[in-house]
């Protein structure tokens, strides 16, 4: 089995192994989805997050092998990236993959538990919720700092940043499901940026806090920010409702069956 440990953890290597080693039988149950599993358990005096990939049909088996990083130590890589460049995300602590002669078996990231007082798609579900506002601001504040550092969270959606407050009408936030990034060495443009951002909500009133708030750091017209914005949102929000309608066409075929 390939496996990373923290310098940090390294002290508590026998413990690590031993959770992954044991994910299947032991820990809690945190979150069961269709394609990955995230169990808790305790590691000395803290909580650490282990999150096991679902293994990988018969061609990705082939390219994590021999061709590309898996997702497990891309995890763990760009979680470590984050954090020497003042991003949070929570403290990275081992991966691991098993590997066959020929393929990838299973694969598993293990990082600190992170206790946040809610999530992006929180702040889009309870409009009242409060600081609403300044939180949003914040988070766009927040996303602008990851775009001057030239990174692009690929998968920069409502579930995938965390939010805890930090002190009075102060915030911080922290990205989870880091495997797919982009870590750009040019200046990103203004599209590259927008685009990143269309995928959070196409609640128009969130829209235009955030896109007011984002031509201000930017530098550039409101309503050259927002135009872009509307159109981006609406391709993907067109996009995902397009998918859900094929796979519940296909859903109902295979039911007819």
């Amino acid at each position: 089995m390939m496996n990373a440990v923290h310098p940090e953890f390294l002290s508590q290597s026998k413990e690590i192994v031993h959770i992954v080693e044991n994910f299947e039988t032991e820990g809690v149950l945190f979150i069961a989805g269709k394609r990955n599993k995230i169990k808790l358990f305790p590691l000395g005096d803290m909580t650490v997050n282990v999150k096991s990939f679902k293994v990988p049909n018969i061609l990705n088996k082939l390219v994590y092998r021999f061709f590309r990083k898996g997702k497990a130590q891309r995890s763990y890589e760009f979680a470590n990236r984050l954090l020497e460049k003042g991003i949070g995300t929570p403290q990275p602590i081992a991966y691991f993959e098993n590997k066959g002669p020929f393929s990838l078996k299973d694969s598993y990231y293990m990082s600190e538990q992170l206790e946040a007082d809610l999530t992006f798609r929180q702040l889009i579900e309870i409009p009242d919720y409060p600081e609403h506002e300044i939180i949003l601001r914040q988070f766009t504040q927040f996303t602008f700092k990851l775009h001057e550092l030239g990174i692009e969270f690929l998968d920069h959606t409502p579930g995938n940043t965390l939010i805890k407050k930090t002190g009075h009408e102060k915030y911080g936030f922290f990205l989870v499901d880091l495997n797919r990034m982009n870590f750009h060495s040019s200046k990103m443009t203004l599209k590259q940026r927008v685009v990143n951002m269309a995928k959070l909500t196409p609640e128009m009133r969130l829209v235009e806090v955030m896109c007011d708030e984002y031509a201000k750091l930017y530098g550039r017209p409101y309503d050259e920010v927002l135009s872009l914005m509307v159109k981006y949102t609406q391709y993907f929000s067109n996009r995902f409702h397009r998918k859900r309608r094929i796979k519940e066409k296909l859903g109902l075929r295979k039911k007819t069956n």
